[in-house]
């Protein structure tokens, strides 16, 4: 069985920026245990699998794969997956896509670049002590949200940057998506400069010890950092090694993120 591949970098405006995602469109899907075993050879951070959707609810069914397990959501394998249709239709505006826990998500043209609508998961403050000690942290503000998401807020991008977690320590604390956020920079030549918040993202318990570009972790952040702005709309960079910008908009319960996706391979995947 040969199945059509490309792996995108989304949220980059070039190549080896971004996030890496595989993007593999199917006619049915494949068993669970083969498409665990596709993204683990893959060995990106999400490869995506899409088919026609039956329900009529969205163009396409959705379902992302970390080398380890599936995901409730992955934002930025849904931008390489938008990318992925409207590269290959110029005359389509839009595509939806239905997932099984996170409702239909939207990927649109913007401009030259496209605009994702998640859900926004506004954070709730909760005691995370574990995750203080497991990022070496003293003391900071800590929020949770019940969909496997925890939210550290530095009081700086140089304390952000600086970190140095106990990824064996983070993964023992269970499968959630670890945040770590900050004001952003004034303008200058250093990473995050320009922008109004920074982060980094750690997953270790999904197989990813740090997250280059995380486009889930702003369905958190837009909330949280809107309503601590006091402004609908800023932009925000994910200070990994590769890095990548993100525009971040609240429009009610959504979180509309902006970015750019380059295709870097174009293949099959023989089974």
């Amino acid at each position: 069985m040969k199945l059509p591949f490309a792996q995108i970098d989304a949220f980059a405006d070039k190549p080896f920026a971004g996030n890496q995602a595989a993007v593999m469109p199917l006619d049915a899907w494949l068993a669970d245990e083969i498409l665990q075993a596709i993204a683990e050879e893959n060995n990106v951070a999400e490869t995506a699998f899409f088919l026609p959707d039956a329900t009529g609810q969205a163009d396409y069914e959705l379902r992302w794969f970390t080398p380890a397990v599936e995901v409730a959501l992955c934002g930025h394998a849904t931008l390489a997956s938008g990318h992925f249709v409207l590269s290959a239709d110029p005359a389509r505006d839009r595509v939806t896509f239905r997932t099984r826990k996170a409702g239909v998500l939207e990927v649109a043209r913007d401009g030259d670049r496209y605009a994702m609508a998640l859900p926004a998961y506004p954070p709730q403050p909760k005691a995370l002590p574990d995750v203080l000690r497991a990022l070496g942290i003293a003391n900071a503000e800590t929020l949770h949200h019940p969909g496997g998401y925890d939210l550290t807020v530095l009081d700086s991008a140089e304390a952000v940057l600086a970190l140095t977690p106990d990824f064996r320590a983070l993964a023992a604390i269970g499968d959630t998506l670890n945040i770590v956020t900050a004001p952003g920079r004034a303008p200058s030549s250093e990473a995050g400069a320009g922008t109004d918040v920074i982060s980094r993202v750690f997953a270790p318990a999904a197989g990813i010890d740090e997250d280059p570009v995380t486009g889930s972790a702003h369905s958190v952040l837009t909330p949280y950092w809107a309503k601590r702005l006091g402004q609908d709309s800023f932009t925000a960079y994910q200070a990994s090694k590769r890095g990548g910008h993100v525009a971040c908009t609240l429009a009610g319960d959504r979180a509309i993120l902006g970015g750019k996706c380059v295709t870097v391979i174009e293949g099959e995947f023989t089974l």
